[in-house]
């Protein structure tokens, strides 16, 4: 699970999304010594004069994402007032649109109304492993990203790209789609006062491109761009490999700071080892509108609005922070989070289905909270490992798919709020196919055909299936591991259940977040349950079904598919694009990599005292302005 986790993935550490075009090959130096950006090719940049007459350069959008938003909200009034919706109980889809539609309310551009010295609590469901933007690898850590990191192009709640104009000035792109070039503000400080200048974006970039240095998350992206120089203190330009569709993403990575780690890194390249490292990690020196302050490891971190980051000699150069002080709460277990909200602990936290159903419909929770939902490019899965032998035949696997009692999982276990999942994409997303594959259904007689089929036969006759593998004969008796939600496992119990009737041993094995997301990554696994998001853009799926690439834990091979992620890649036109990823998704579906079980719906929590969230295709924080337009009058 990777940054782009910021962007990509939301799926409770689960999630990860997926954040990558293509990856490249990364090969460390043959005398294994230290060297800065070691996988980037040597190249010889033209001068800036020279690109200014040649690139033909056409502007791209720098916007202010809190003025976007007040823009957006003057064109949705409000369905009803703010006291109505802190009445309505949120029974209906109609509810739903007139809570959001007058609790997303902004505040003025000059603050008037909010309450600055306000303090918020929210929680996280397992602790940072870093508090370092390139080592980025959980949602607790995309999250934290979110409030301290300084990223130059982000995305609004359409998944738009723009460059921020609390970060840039200019940008433009060559009409050839090979060059960006951005200038910088001149008003940008770290969070210890030293400016944040061009320079440290061409340092991150040649950290991220070094190969002893461990973040393979935060290279996918980066590792298209073949160059990027800095021409002056804030003017830089981009140099891309090639002309992609993709290639405003590649420009979407964390920046940090030349002046502090220009020396440490060659010493420890890992990042978390020296003592200067581990200082660091504690109080990280860092771009965004809030620092941290406080770190208590498995308790909470708080972080502190940064003056330095909204004043300027003496000016406001920047909207301020409408939080003074945010703290994360270390809250895995979901009834405990939902306790803290209740209790005013914290004043947001997402929902399990059964807690939306069952658990918040009283006057315990309506008389300080009340909850919405939206929808979310986000599947739920069970995900095969097809490097054991149990699941490298297509035909077991979609014998899996035969498997699972889909009506009983959605209306029993999920409380009918969840549509049953197509693939890798949303239903209403653009990428979507045009003419999906049928859905598997539940059929326990065909799933017993293709496991014959495939050779799982019960040959001793003690009820369960087995079959000869490398000279022995083993029998069809697997782990699925899951993290500890109870709606989780009880879907893995019920697939353990219907497999059972057919011959075939599951044993559910839940396991505490961060231990199921390492055994995930490292591939000691044979079945898993978790979910994605979709990503920003659907290139970003390749990181996860691309032959070889970083995410793509369950070992998936087609070549069909990688050959179509790259000609999405080239493709500019964007119904030609959308055909493309349509057929992968299709392809995909097929193999059945994936046990693909529901699109989730985001449910959330929300104290009465809290405003300004919008949901999107990402929930209601990962896009900007995201969790940074929340707010209390």
């Amino acid at each position: 699970m990777n940054i782009l986790l910021r962007r990509s993935l939301y799926l409770a550490l689960l999630i990860a999304l997926a954040l990558s075009t293509a990856s490249s090959a990364e090969k460390p130096p043959a005398d294994d010594k230290f060297k800065l950006g070691d996988l980037i090719e040597p190249f010889t940049p033209p001068l800036l004069a020279e690109l200014d007459k040649t690139a033909d350069w056409q502007d791209m959008p720098v916007v202010d994402p809190m003025e976007e938003l007040r823009d957006q909200k003057k064109k949705e009034p409000p369905l009803v007032s703010v006291e109505e919706a802190l009445r309505l109980h949120n029974d209906s889809p109609e509810d739903n649109k007139k809570i959001i539609s007058a609790l997303s309310m902004v505040p003025p551009a000059d603050g008037k109304g909010a309450n600055f010295d306000a303090s918020i609590g929210r929680c996280q469901v397992m602790d940072l492993a870093s508090t370092n933007p390139l080592l980025m690898s959980s949602f607790a850590e995309a999250e934290f990203g979110d409030l301290t990191a300084l990223f130059i192009i982000n995305f609004d709640w359409n998944l738009v790209p723009f460059a921020d104009a609390n970060a840039v000035v200019s940008w433009k792109a060559s009409k050839d789609h090979l060059l960006d070039k951005i200038v910088l503000r001149d008003d940008l400080v770290w969070s210890d006062g030293k400016p944040i200048t061009a320079h440290d974006v061409v340092f991150t970039f040649q950290a991220i491109m070094t190969s002893k240095i461990p973040i393979p998350a935060v290279r996918s992206g980066p590792d298209q761009i073949k160059w990027v120089e800095a021409y002056d203190d804030h003017t830089l330009v981009f140099f891309h490999k090639a002309a992609q569709a993709t290639n405003t993403w590649d420009l979407n990575f964390p920046i940090i700071p030349k002046h502090i780690f220009e020396k440490s890194i060659p010493e420890d390249p890992t990042l978390t080892t020296s003592a200067f490292h581990t200082q660091q990690q504690l109080k990280p020196v860092v771009g965004g509108p809030y620092e941290l302050i406080e770190w208590n490891r498995g308790s909470n971190l708080v972080m502190q609005r940064r003056e330095n980051f909204y004043m300027h000699n003496g000016k406001q150069v920047r909207g301020k922070p409408f939080f003074k002080e945010v703290t994360f709460h270390l809250l895995e277990d979901g009834n405990t989070r939902l306790l803290a909200l209740k209790s005013g602990r914290i004043q947001e936290t997402e929902l399990e289905a059964q807690q939306w159903q069952t658990q918040t419909s009283g006057r315990d929770f309506y008389d300080s909270n009340t909850k919405a939902y939206g929808n979310e490019w986000l599947y739920m899965y069970i995900g095969w490992n097809l490097k054991t032998p149990f699941f490298e035949d297509v035909r077991v696997r979609q014998a899996m798919a035969c498997a699972m009692n889909y009506d009983e999982m959605i209306n029993d276990l999920c409380y009918g709020l969840y549509p049953r999942c197509h693939g890798i994409f949303a239903p209403d997303a653009w990428m979507y196919p045009k003419h999906p594959l049928p859905l598997y259904e539940f059929n326990l007689d065909k799933a017993e055909k293709l496991l014959d089929e495939a050779g799982w036969i019960d040959t001793d006759g003690d009820g369960i299936r087995d079959k000869e593998v490398n000279g022995k004969r083993i029998p069809f008796e697997f782990n699925l591991t899951v993290s500890l939600k109870p709606d989780r496992i009880d879907i893995c119990n019920l697939l353990r259940e219907n497999l059972d009737s057919i011959g075939v041993i599951c044993h559910v094995v839940p396991m505490e977040a961060a231990v199921f997301q390492e055994r995930v990554q490292n591939k000691k696994y044979e079945a898993e349950m978790a979910g994605w998001g979709t990503g920003t853009d659907p290139s970003l799926t390749s990181n996860i079904f691309g032959t070889g690439e970083d995410r793509n834990f369950g070992s998936y091979s087609n070549p069909k598919v990688d050959a179509l992620y790259k000609a999405g890649l080239l493709e500019f036109d964007p119904q030609k694009r959308a055909e493309i990823y349509g057929e992968i998704a299709n392809l995909i579906y097929a193999d059945q990599p994936y046990m693909f079980l529901y699109n989730q719906n985001r449910f959330f929590g929300f104290s009465h005292s809290l405003r300004g969230y919008r949901f999107s295709p990402r929930g209601p924080y990962a896009y900007v302005p995201g969790v940074m337009s929340l707010w209390m009058p």
